[in-house]
Parts: structure tokens; sequence; C-alpha cells
């Protein structure tokens, strides 16, 4: 959605000396501030007319000289307002019989098929924050204080057009002061839908956590809140698009107690500061990662930690840490406060496993027995939306998490006129809605397991649908019948089609490049294969809507099924027994491995050789499970990839002190072709990190050689096939565990050192919230080219 289309045939080349003209602009043109810039440029080049919004986007009428108009829409092209996303301007030539006197904004035409795009909520800009921290300003300490250019916009939005009356701010009708603002054309408030100040709009309330009115003056709540984080207590604040928990980030004591009463135990958790500065002093920070930082998106951003007074259990035994500033006035004033620690986790409002809370009294029902005290605000909260991830990787943006800050801004895919709902994963879900080649993928819903978020997933969906004004005519999903995604479609009446995991990942990634071919790696989890069997290290020949399975990781048992995912212990017992180890027995087994439950083990073994609750899997998440299980890193997990993340710190670790390197030909890249396919072959690794463990090598340097043997067996398979079968210049890397930046960084560095490109998500989810745009995108294309329908089905 990024190209600026102009029908110039249709605009006027009257040499007369009034012209008249009228202009169809779409895009992210409503709550930006795009009408009040229409005003003031018309007003300014002497135009008559008006503007207004429309369920298409914005509508000019415009009069005036040629020459005019002309400098009217080069400035609307080359110069909108900062959040205004232009999507296409389209110009027809007007024969006016009656002449406006004047230029105006006129009244909202909500009438028509609704087809405008809504903004993101962005950070508080700084004229605002001025506002805020000047004592003549009658905003002074204001929380919610906003303009046209910044402030809350999808969260508040109940309909479109985008006016005050659909918005949750319907209820603050808008004082004398705050209407004069709205009303002048010269302030940058004018007609800014949110406006508001203390006289007229929303405000702030203290209360204990049995929901007891401490204070409903916003300064006193704000010190009371500053006062209460102080002294080790456990805050819930509302905030944008959700609830955050609130502890000093500092205090060992408030973060292990904030752990205990969230269940969430091991996880890293996120910090905000209020400013650049504070950031530097605890983290390693580069120049991109400052921008992402000061850019109006604000998300957390992952950096490297430094030694500092941070609590040593944000994110126990890994390297980097999610950081964010300040974002909303109320971040910014209670930073303000002078008792309020420096330092603040915040960490998502939520029962684990459970969507962020949005309503007040849903947060001080789920969350009194976590939170000591609340800080509340009277503006609802229309939709939910979480704090998006990001982190910088060889020099550019990698998306983890797409939510506040981006989402719901489109991607495009041009020529495209069906409309398709695509349901995403069961895991780090997101959906995914199209309209006229554009495609909306929503913001980050998380674990669809459990009522709570299944019912975050439905309302919002049918909050998209009712804002976008669209109806589905397909519907496409998972593979896997069991996810409840897959369910949710099987139970639409829609034709269905199911789009298979890894194919999604890397389509999600052709969509995003604008690619139609070429060798896709995708190491995740899990995903269910054409086979059967679980895939997960994967490499997939993609050209336009088909696939080809060329190569993948030789696979292992998966001994208890999902079991194996949590107790990891399970995937280092498989490991081994595929090298021809009897794990029936503790005192066969490594040293590593003396701890894990030695009463299983003949259950184990005998599930195994009978093939018992052990599908096969080729996952690449499960073969960092098994390798961390062997090195004794860990034998369970608390959360998905939480292995994974401590081997790569140890092998950054052993990396870093540059001499740790394996000898001789050990942790070369090995394959085999088996079946018609390459196979990245275990067999050769786990006698050397067995011999690696029992002569006392470091475990971080053997994380290290097994990041390399990965690297290594991987390029050595795509050569073959480049060689062999496959002459394409063209590589994607997909998958949830390309998130380790090792294997990103080392994979393309050696890929781009033979001559060839190589993609992997950007502004799209590397990891599973991105696999419902692939799943669209696929669909979509399928229904150009119906000869190409893999996979079918009519639900």
């Amino acid at each position: 959605m990024h190209n600026l289309s102009t029908n110039q045939s249709q605009r006027t080349t009257s040499t007369s000396k009034t012209s008249h003209l009228h202009l169809n602009v779409t895009g992210i043109v409503q709550g930006v501030g795009f009408r009040p810039f229409v005003y003031k440029l018309a007003k300014k080049l002497d135009l008559t007319g008006s503007v207004a919004n429309t369920g298409h986007g914005v509508t000019i009428h415009i009069s005036g000289s040629t020459a005019d108009i002309d400098s009217f829409v080069d400035k609307l092209k080359t110069d909108p307002p900062p959040l205004a996303r232009i999507s296409e301007i389209q110009f027809t030539a007007e024969q006016e019989t009656e002449f406006a006197d004047d230029f105006t904004i006129a009244i909202s035409n909500d009438s028509e098929i609704k087809t405008t795009l809504i903004s993101p909520d962005i950070a508080t800009c700084k004229e605002c924050i001025n506002d805020i921290s000047s004592p003549e300003n009658h905003r002074f300490h204001y929380p919610f204080t906003n303009c046209t250019n910044c402030g809350p916009r999808v969260t508040i939005i109940r309909g479109v057009p985008y006016d005050r009356p659909k918005t949750s701010m319907a209820v603050f009708p808008m004082c004398a002061s705050c209407m004069k603002e709205y009303h002048d054309p010269s302030d940058r408030r004018f007609h800014a839908q949110p406006n508001a100040c203390p006289m007229c709009g929303p405000a702030l309330s203290w209360h204990d956590n049995q929901g007891a009115v401490i204070s409903d003056i916003n300064e006193d709540c704000l010190k009371g809140c500053a006062r209460a984080l102080q002294k080790g207590s456990i805050v819930a604040i509302k905030g944008l698009g959700g609830f955050h928990l609130a502890v000093d980030a500092c205090s060992n004591n408030a973060v292990q107690r904030l752990r205990e009463n969230k269940h969430r135990y091991s996880k890293p958790l996120a910090v905000m500061v209020a400013d650049l500065t504070t950031a530097e002093r605890i983290c390693l920070l580069n120049g991109k990662e400052r921008e992402l930082l000061l850019s109006r998106e604000r998300p957390i951003v992952l950096v490297l930690k430094k030694q500092s007074c941070l609590s040593d259990k944000l994110s126990p035994r890994i390297r980097e840490i999610g950081i964010m500033l300040a974002y909303t006035p109320l971040h910014h004033l209670l930073f303000d406060m002078e008792e309020c620690p420096e330092i603040l986790v915040m960490t998502s409002g939520n029962l684990s496993g459970e969507p962020i809370c949005t309503d007040n009294s849903e947060a001080l029902q789920k969350l009194a027995n976590i939170a000591d005290y609340f800080l509340l605000h009277n503006r609802d909260i229309v939709t939910r939306v979480d704090d998006s991830v990001v982190r910088v990787v060889r020099g550019r943006l990698q998306m983890i998490r797409r939510s506040r800050g981006y989402a719901p801004i489109p991607f495009s895919i041009p020529g495209i006129k069906k409309t398709v709902l695509a349901c995403g994963a069961e895991q780090k879900n997101t959906f995914c809605l199209s309209r006229n080649g554009l495609l909306f993928l929503s913001q980050h819903i998380g674990d669809l397991k459990g009522p709570a978020n299944i019912d975050f997933f439905e309302e919002s969906l049918d909050y998209m649908k009712s804002i976008l004004d669209v109806s589905p005519e397909l519907i496409a999903c998972d593979l896997h019948p069991d996810y409840l995604s897959s369910r949710h479609a099987a139970a639409s009446s829609l034709p269905g089609l199911n789009v298979q995991h890894h194919h999604a990942h890397a389509a999600a990634i052709m969509a995003e490049h604008n690619l139609s071919e070429g060798l896709a790696v995708i190491f995740d989890g899990a995903g269910l294969g054409d086979d059967g069997t679980v895939w997960g290290g994967e490499i997939l020949h993609v050209e336009g809507t088909s696939y080809e399975r060329v190569g993948h990781l030789a696979p292992l048992m998966l001994p208890g099924g999902d079991r194996a995912t949590h107790e990891i212990w399970r995937m280092g017992l498989a490991y081994l027994s595929a090298g021809g180890f009897d794990i029936s027995k503790l005192t066969a087994l490594p040293s590593t491995l003396q701890d894990i439950p030695a009463d299983s083990l003949p259950g184990i073994a005998m599930i195994m050789e009978k093939k018992i609750n052990t599908p096969l899997t080729s996952s690449v998440g499960r073969l960092f499970d098994a390798v961390s299980s062997l090195l004794g890193i860990r034998q369970e997990v608390d959360f998905e990839g939480q292995a994974a993340m401590e081997l790569e710190t140890l092998a950054w670790t052993a990396y870093e002190s540059k001499d740790s390197m394996p000898d001789g030909d050990r942790y070369t890249g090995t394959i085999v072709w088996k079946n018609g396919q390459w196979q990245l072959d275990l067999r050769p690794l786990l006698p050397w990190l067995l011999a690696d463990l029992k002569k006392g090598t470091p475990v971080a340097a053997i994380a290290l050689f097994f990041h390399l043997w990965l690297v290594r067996s991987t390029h050595k398979a795509l050569l073959q096939l480049f060689a062999k079968r496959y002459p394409t210049q063209t590589i994607m890397l997909g998958g949830g565990c390309f998130q380790n930046r090792m294997l990103l960084e080392f994979l393309a560095e050696r890929l781009e050192e033979n001559g060839y490109s190589v993609y992997t998500g950007e502004q799209v989810p590397v990891n599973d919230g991105g696999v419902s745009l692939g799943q669209a995108c696929i669909a979509l294309r399928q229904t150009e080219h119906p000869a190409q329908r893999p996979n079918q089905t009519n639900f």
C-alpha cells in the first residue's frame, strides 16, 4: 500500500482563468490531520471549495486558477501530513455552475461503502509533550493530551468515517476552549477528533486492588502511582490498547513478586524508560535501534543488555532485553513524578495465557490477585492492541510482534479484487483480511488455546470486518485440522483452502518483497506436512502458488507428542536413541541427563520402539531443544523458544571471546541424499557433541559449534540444490528459528558471499505472526490461477 497512483489523464488541462477539480484521496487519510492540511493549503493558495471524509477516504472539490490547482495537487502528493499514507489520488474535471466563495470542511458522508484506511495509534508528539510540561499551558500535566499528529486512533474508533461521534471520545463533549481549537484552522488541534483537556476530557482514578477509589484527581493519581512503584508495589496501569503491569525494574524483590503473582516464571519482561539517555545507560544501542526507539511507532526493541542496576530476573540467561520509550502523556507524566523509578517493567496486563485486559471492571476482577494498585481512566478501549516488538538484524528491521503503531496498515497485492479471510496459526496468531488488493494483517492475537483467546480472535475479526466493511468470499487456514484457527474456518460456510504451514511462511516473505520464485528455508517449531509428519526444518522450492519440498532436517521422534515441547529431555532422549543409545537405563546416558525422571525411561524407550505417540518431526526448534538437553542447559522450558534463546546466548559468549572454534573437520556441514531429497544429516553431529562434553569443552563453545554445524549444513544443502536442480538467485529465510540472530546472520552472510539474494521477514513477522498473510496471498493468487489448487478443501 505504499505506491501513489494518480490518474493524470483525468486531471484538468484547462487554460481558462478558473478551473474546477474533484479529487478522491484514498489511503490512511482520516484521523491524521488530512482535512485540516487540505483546508490550510487551499486557503493559502486562495482556492475555494470543500473537503470531507467519506467511506472511501477524503473527497475534495476545488476551484481556482489552473496554476494554483496544480500547486495544490503537487503539494498534496509530495508533502502530506506526517501520519498520512496516500495510496491513490483520482482526478475528475468538473463543470461548476455555482461557485463557492470560500473553502470549507464539509460534513462527513457515511452512507456509502467504507473503503478508507485506519491509522494505528501513534506516540505523543514533541509539541504535546511541551504542552503537558509547561505550567502556563492549560493542559499542564494532563494525561490525555493529543493533537492531529499523535495519540489514539484505532483503539478508540468504532466506525468510519473517522469523526468524534464514532469514537470512544463521543461521551466527552468538548468544552468551549477545546471547541475553539477544533474549529481554528491555525491550530494543530483543528479537527483533532480525540481533542480534550482537563475541563472536558477523560480523567484518571487511583484504586486499591479491591477497586476502592483512593483518588480521582489526575495529579494525585500520578503521585500515588509513582510512590507505590518506588515502594516495590505492582501497579496495573490502563494504557492505549490495554493494561500494563508495572514494577520497579531495578528491584529484584518487585520483579520476582510480579513473576510469582502472574505465574510468568522465566519469560523475559520488557522495560520502559522516559528517554534515550536512560536507555543508553542500561543497553548497547546502534543507530537503527535508537531510530526505532524514537520512532512514532514506539515499539519494544530487543537490544543487548549492559551491566547496570537492572534486576537480573528480567531476562535471565538471555543476552537481550526488550526496551521501549514512554509513548503516551500518562507515561511521560509518571516518569516526571519525583518518586517514580527511572526504569519500569511494563508487561502485558493479563492472566497467564489470556489476552491483555482492556476494561476497568475486567482488569479489577482478573488482576486483583496480581496487582496491589490500579491506575485507571474512563476512556473506553474499543479494540485491544498489545505493544509491538522489533529488533535490528543485519542493519534491518525484524518484526517479532506486529501490533501497536503498525497494525492495521495494509500490504498490497495490486489487481486482486476477491475478499479472503486467512485465519492464521495456532500460536502467535494473527488473521488477515483482503479488500481491493490490500491485505490487512491484524494486531497480535497470540496463543489461541483457551476460551478468552478465541473470544479475542473473534471480537477482533468482527471489529476489523466492520471497520473495513468487508464480507469474505473465501476462507484460508492451516493444513492442521486441530488448530483452533482451522476449526474456526471449518465452521464457516465459505469455500475453504488449507495451506501448508511452511508454504505460508514462504508466501509471507514473497508478498513482502514482491517475489515470484525462489528457495525457501523455513526453520520453526512445528507444522503439519503433506506426508502427515510434523515438519519444521524445511527447504522448499516455491514458484507462484506451488511448492515442492526439496530438502529438510533428518527427522527425529517426538516422544509423547506435545509433552516433548515442554519436557525437552524427551528430545534429548530421542536424539540419543536415533544415535544407537540404550535410553532405557539412566547409566547409559550422558552426565548432563542424570537428573531427568529415571522411572520414565523404560516407558519412553518402549513407546519409541513401538512407535506409540511418537510422531516423526523434522523440526529445527525441537533440534535446538534436543541439543540444549544434551548440553545440560535445561531439561524443561517455561515458554516456547526458551532453550534455543539460552543456547544462542551461550554461543555468542563463545564467539565474542574469539578463541572457540572447532578443530579439524568436526562440525562441518553434513548432508545426505535420501528419498529424492537432501537431508541435513544428524548422525555425525551427535558423537561430536558427546565427545566435546566428555573432554570438558566449555558448553558455550559447544553451543557455538552446533550453530556453525547448522549453518554449514544448510548452506551445503542449498549449494547442492542450486547446482543440480534450481538455478535461482533468490533465497528466503523464514520461520521462528530465524529469530535466532546468529543463525540468520551467519547463513545470510554465507549465501550473499556466494552471490545469492537473501530475503526474510522485516515488516512481517518471521514467526507464526506472518502465517495468515502468507495464507491470504496463496488463496488470492490461486483465484487467478484455478488450476493451481493444492490442498483445497470445501469445509
